[in-house]
């Protein structure tokens, strides 16, 4: 089942790392009250807020790992964040777990289906998920591929730390700053996952 899915992605601040390290994932409602990096769009939380799940709960209860990070979320934040983000690394056993819903797009979308594990067989336009690029001639056809491109796996409330095998990193200064986090899986230096955006680092 879903044999095209290796893995899956949680984008991050570094600077939580120690926090997910000792918590876990956690969902935007447990975080809310936390002390930390929130690498939000705030137009995106309003409308999440909002949203609820068909037979399920609220959106900001679920934590949201995509299928494909390499998406026009991180994009936008590759301009003004870049070296302070890593993504994580999920093992794809989580969507076995008890109330685990999978989305055809970005959840916060008009258009999205929610769908259980057996339910979503078929259902998911992978090649359009994992596609390289969204941009398209049509700008509806390009709308509609950057929120197929966001489709998200949804997990009830956090995913512990266990299930973390490793991160991807845009460079070297971001694999030190992930060690000196206390980061102690695989790391992997991959500037083509977040669109070979790396930043010259100065000396420190």
């Amino acid at each position: 089942m879903h044999e095209y899915i290796r893995e899956l992605h949680y984008i991050v601040a570094i600077g939580n790392i120690p926090s997910i390290l000792e918590n876990g994932i956690l969902c935007y409602e447990l975080t809310s009250n936390m002390a930390h990096t929130s690498v939000a769009l705030e137009e995106v939380q309003e409308r999440r807020a909002k949203k609820r799940i068909p037979g399920g709960q609220l959106l900001h209860r679920y934590v949201n790992l995509y299928l494909n990070a390499r998406n026009p979320m991180l994009f936008r934040l590759m301009k003004n964040v870049s070296e302070d983000l890593c993504i994580l690394r999920i093992d794809k056993g989580v969507i076995e777990h008890l109330g685990v819903v999978l989305t055809d797009r970005n959840a916060s979308s008009d258009y999205v289906t929610f769908y259980t594990l057996s339910e979503s067989v078929g259902k998911l336009d992978v090649d359009r998920i994992y596609a390289r690029y969204w941009k398209h001639d049509d700008q509806i056809e390009e709308w509609e591929h950057k929120s197929i491109i966001c489709a998200e796996v949804l997990v009830p409330h956090s995913v512990t730390a266990k299930h973390i095998i490793g991160a991807y990193v845009t460079s070297e200064h971001s694999r030190e700053s992930l060690l000196r986090a206390g980061f102690d899986r695989e790391i992997l230096i991959n500037p083509d996952m977040f669109f070979n955006m790396q930043i010259q680092t100065k000396e420190r």
